[in-house]
């Protein structure tokens, strides 16, 4: 590190005394297996770091080993002896558009329900059904298919529903279409509730045993799977498969769905196409995104970061038509036309949820709200966008590490209050909604249903969930939750958890490694991107960059070693600056610059090295440690072994002599020890010292930074 950064640093520090010094971890490490992971990488050909990755992945032998790298290897069952519902499905489509029948199409305004709906509708066309759509609005209707929708399907003619992403929980609606005389299919893939919607077919990967490779499925591959199937009844699957495989690949990759079993399969054929897409859509998509037409196959990351979320914008604060006719025109100017609009929505969406963020942050810690005591972080306020305040939660999530419920106000009113028939109708109360974000020891579906006798509508799953609720039960809500809470989480369980796969030193990380891990693509749930660590490492350079100097991009070298790299820490401007040595955990990246490609890393965490006591910089002590270089040079300037070091951001002088070292506070406490004793004295003079045993902390900590600083000043 330069002394000017250093000094301008430090002088940030000085308009900023809460920054953080350090984010706050705890830190999962694999168990090393270096026998099993030598053995596999002797069978396969592969680095013994890779083989301990696969290992952490549950892969337990060469064959799997070999299955898991080339998923096309995979023995696949049939869907159709997978899905009992699957055959009935397919005839019910082939009747209906052999009796020119309307088929409707009801989907949702998520990634995965767009992409579904969009797979469905080319899919039917190109069979040629007869087929329309309607997505319920996020803010009248909420998720799912409810009764109007129904009831204006069977006005327009329609004879058959499907389902895509919604449905499995929507019984009274489903009955309600029964009973008009329509038919149902339900392809969903969320999880079952006690009583299953009375429709002609469910198509559902939760009905299938653990160990079926369809059981990872999200909506879309549901959707992909019936489309594929009647495809190949009719005989007219020619043409289909790639464009409904795109679609697919967006959509499981948007939604999050774990990367195991057909997923992994499919959308390594799937990444592989995308660059040369048949879609226009996704050809505007990717150019307004920016992302290079020119590469091989697309990564995860591409669609998780950058593709995603602009479809995924509309959803939340759009009209989801928009995205649906991206999805299926195929006319260049209108998918250009729509793709830009979806820029501009995510745009708005970014600036909502960066807005939302510090509120919710300046509420948490200036109000202040006791989450350490909750063991949950409840956050309410109104004015927020209730279709961002999701992706609000997930970074509060990662900042507190911590369960995190955020919500915001909304009215409802009666639609005739300005009528003088209405003055004796009560207004209906005034609601919160919400949305729910966990950590690994909490569920949150579990969590709502605890506190169910305070909500109106709610629902989810283990790590994720949406509510609603009277505004007048807020406090009530958050008692019951924090009760909750305090039965499965643990004090220690209130940081957030960086999992790592296998220790590693700076000189193994080359494009050799790089290469071999892009072969376990592609990451996500269920597949998580690798995580190693190194200890000691020290920073060379570090600066923040961005337009608000949000993050960090440093220069890192390995003790003992000359090796330096290049790394990125996303988010972490506020910890500007980290200390000089650290234990860093972190993730592998590609850079291309100049024609020149290059590996670095991505700090995904720190720890201060084992033993090193924290740094953190305080408003009361600063000027103190700013002197530490000026006193260090006169020191020196004596015989005497002398030295200024630092522990806890409190400076200490310390001399030594053939027969004892002298460790001195700001305070004027003396730490006096004599070469070889384990006892020592402490106090401001030898006739009021009290006796210590220097073995223990803090003082052993003290003394081994003394006669570091020593050695260092010599």
């Amino acid at each position: 590190m330069s002394p000017d950064v250093r000094i301008n640093d430090r002088q940030a520090l000085v308009h900023h005394p809460s920054r953080k010094r350090l984010p706050t971890q705890r830190w999962q490490i694999a168990i090393p297996q270096p026998d099993k992971a030598q053995e596999l990488s002797l069978s396969t050909g592969l680095l013994p770091l890779v083989t301990q990755v696969i290992i952490n992945r549950d892969i337990a032998n060469a064959d799997e080993a070999h299955t898991y790298i080339e998923p096309e290897s995979l023995d696949l069952p049939s869907p159709l002896d997978e899905f009992k519902d699957l055959a009935a499905s397919v005839e019910l489509i082939k009747e209906a558009i052999a009796d020119e029948e309307q088929i409707a199409i009801c989907g949702d305004y998520d990634a995965d329900g767009m992409t579904s709906t969009a797979l469905l509708l080319r899919a039917l066309k190109h069979l040629g059904a007869k087929v329309d759509y309607a997505i319920p609005s996020r803010m009248k209707d909420g998720y799912g298919i409810n009764n109007r929708i129904v009831e204006e399907f069977a006005e327009n003619g329609v004879g058959l529903i499907l389902t895509v992403d919604n449905g499995i929980s929507a019984y009274e609606p489903v009955a309600r279409a029964i009973e008009l005389g329509l038919s149902v299919i339900i392809t969903d893939h969320h999880d079952l509730p006690e009583k299953l919607p009375p429709a002609d077919a469910i198509l559902n990967p939760k009905l299938l045993s653990d160990n079926s490779p369809y059981k990872g499925l999200a909506g879309v591959g549901v959707a992909y799977i019936l489309a594929i199937a009647t495809a190949q009844s009719l005989a007219k699957l020619k043409g289909l498969t790639n464009p409904i495989m795109e679609l697919f690949t967006l959509g499981t990759i948007a939604d999050l769905a774990p990367l195991v079993g057909v997923n992994r399969r499919w959308l390594k054929r799937g990444l592989r196409a995308l660059p040369n897409s048949q879609l226009e859509g996704i050809q505007a998509l990717m150019q307004v995104a920016g992302i290079d037409e020119t590469q091989k196959q697309l990564k995860p990351d591409d669609i998780g970061f950058r593709l995603g979320p602009r479809i995924n914008a509309v959803g939340r604060i759009g009209d989801p038509q928009m995205v649906i006719e991206l999805l299926t025109t195929d006319d260049p100017g209108i998918a250009l036309e729509r793709a830009m609009q979806c820029e501009g929505i995510n745009q708005h969406r970014r600036q909502l949820c960066e807005e939302i963020e510090k509120e919710a942050i300046s509420l948490v810690e200036n109000t202040p709200i006791p989450w350490k005591r909750d063991r949950i972080l409840v956050v309410v306020a109104a004015g927020w966008h209730h279709g961002v305040i999701g992706i609000v939660a997930s970074r509060l999530v990662e900042r507190y590490g911590v369960p995190v419920f955020i919500g915001t106000y909304e009215d409802h009113q009666s639609e005739e209050t300005d009528t003088d028939k209405n003055k004796d109708v009560l207004p209906a109360p005034r609601m919160i909604r919400g949305s729910a974000r966990s950590i690994d020891e909490f569920n949150v579906f579990d969590a709502l249903n605890y506190c169910s006798d305070l909500l109106g509508k709610f629902g989810g799953h283990r790590a994720a969930g949406g509510f609603s609720f009277p505004a007048a039960n807020l406090e009530q809500v958050k008692q019951k939750l924090s009760e909750f809470a305090h039965k499965c989480l643990e004090v220690e369980h209130l940081k957030p958890l960086v999992k790592i796969d296998a220790q590693a030193s700076l000189g193994q990380v080359d494009y050799e490694l790089y290469q071999q891990l892009e072969g376990l693509q592609p990451w996500g749930i269920g597949n998580s991107t690798p995580v190693f660590w190194t200890p000691n490492v020290r920073i060379i350079e570090q600066k923040a960059i961005g337009k608000t100097k949000n993050h960090l991009k440093l220069t890192l070298q390995e003790e003992n070693s000359a090796t330096q790299i290049k790394a990125l820490a996303w988010r972490w401007g506020e910890y500007c600056p980290l200390p000089e040595c650290l234990d860093i955990a972190y993730k592998l990246k590609e850079n291309h610059w100049q024609g020149n490609t290059s590996i670095e890393l991505e700090l995904v965490g720190v720890k201060l090295p084992q033993g090193q006591p924290s740094n953190e910089v305080t408003a009361d002590n600063l000027n103190n440690l700013n002197n530490l270089n000026n006193l260090n040079q006169q020191l020196q300037k004596s015989n005497v072994q002398k030295a200024v070091f630092s522990c806890n951001g409190r400076p200490y002088v310390c001399s030594k002599t053939n027969q004892e070292l002298r460790i001195r506070n700001d305070r004027g406490h003396v730490l006096a020890v004599s070469k070889g004793d384990h006892m020592g004295l402490l106090g401001k003079s030898r006739d009021e010292a009290k006796q210590v045993d220097v073995r223990k902390p803090p003082y052993f900590q003290l003394i081994k930074l003394a006669l570091r600083a020593i050695a260092e000043g010599k």
